[in-house]
């Protein structure tokens, strides 16, 4: 069979790999550079994800929880996770080796990172985490009838409601900034629907794309001086840097809006976000279908998660001379 066949590349694969991209996860289940030498003993799950960020671990805790919960655990399940820490040509090396061990399922993390895997076309089903345009990055066709061996969870940003939050919270914005890079698609997309609304509103901007996290600091900081808020698309560049950014603004007494919670946390003032936890473990509910249930891909459509949590940073807050009432749906963060 398919799946004894795997057992043995993997014993394989660990026998003769000395080194991967190493990573590390708090949760109890075991978790691996590659798979161990009992993993033909046991259902082998590839993690996979392109940066360290705090969304992109709540997202990898919150499907290893739910596959915990579900009965994949310790004893009879090993994940493997990697990190390509930013790097393209770890992505893919990273993304070969899964092929290359025959896991038996591998979750990716964002865009980035689906992309590489499902362009590898192999026989691997693969659960996405969190891809804001599934169909505009090439990954499926269509979210209700998913091609490409993938299905997965879609944290479509939600930028109109973003804007309504900034014109309640800071009221008056006559010019934004928009901070992103070049190089991840979900980003771009992002960016491209926020200037859509922008013109839609009559609402000047100005933008900034960068190609790596060295670049952003300087960024920010003309944005900052020359705009009366800045808005940063779900880009993993960007938040890797969101302490410099916050700051750039903070100097400035503007405020940042980002795409996610862990945004806020690093500093932003606010957003409109969705649960990381929850949608790594709605991803891992489509897993299970795969794994327990037998289904492919294919008949499990691709799900968007709707953004319904309200997040504001106090310290940003009071830092940029803004003042906002604690209210239902309203979570304050300190950082």
């Amino acid at each position: 069979m398919k799946k004894n066949l795997r057992k043995v590349m993997a014993m394989m694969a660990a026998a003769v790999m000395v080194m991967g991209v190493a990573g590390c996860s708090s949760s109890s289940t075991t978790t691996t550079d590659t798979a161990s030498d009992d993993s033909a003993d046991k259902t082998v799950i590839g993690i996979v994800q392109m940066a360290d960020n705090g969304a992109f671990t709540d997202m990898r805790e919150g499907f290893i929880a739910e596959m915990n919960a579900k009965g994949y655990d310790d004893s009879n399940t090993e994940f493997v996770y990697k990190n390509a820490q930013g790097d393209a040509t770890n992505l893919n090396t990273i993304c070969q080796d899964m092929v290359s061990q025959g896991v038996d399922l591998v979750a990716t993390i964002a865009t980035p990172t689906t992309q590489a895997m499902v362009n590898l076309k192999s026989d691997i089903p693969v659960v996405f985490i969190s891809v804001s345009d599934p169909v505009g990055a090439g990954i499926l066709t269509t979210l209700e009838n998913p091609d490409n061996n993938a299905t997965g969870t879609s944290n479509a940003i939600p930028v109109s409601d973003i804007f309504g939050l900034a014109d309640e919270l800071t009221p008056g914005i006559g010019k934004y900034g928009i901070l992103y890079t070049s190089g991840e698609v979900n980003s771009v997309n992002t960016a491209k629907n926020a200037k859509e609304y922008l013109d839609s509103k009559g609402i000047a901007y100005e933008e900034i794309v960068v190609t790596n996290s060295s670049e952003v600091q300087q960024a920010a900081q003309q944005l900052s001086s020359e705009c009366d808020a800045i808005f940063v698309p779900n880009d993993s560049v960007i938040q890797s840097a969101m302490p410099a950014v916050a700051q750039a603004a903070k100097d400035a007494k503007i405020p940042v809006y980002g795409s996610s919670a862990v945004m806020v946390n690093d500093g932003a003032f606010a957003t409109i976000a969705i649960s990381d936890t929850q949608i790594g473990a709605i991803s891992a509910d489509m897993a299970y279908e795969i794994l327990a249930e037998g289904k492919t891909p294919a008949d499990i459509p691709a799900q968007v998660v709707g953004a319904t949590d309200t997040v504001i940073n106090k310290t940003t807050m009071e830092a940029i001379g803004v003042t906002v009432d604690a209210a239902d749906g309203i979570t304050f963060v300190e950082n």
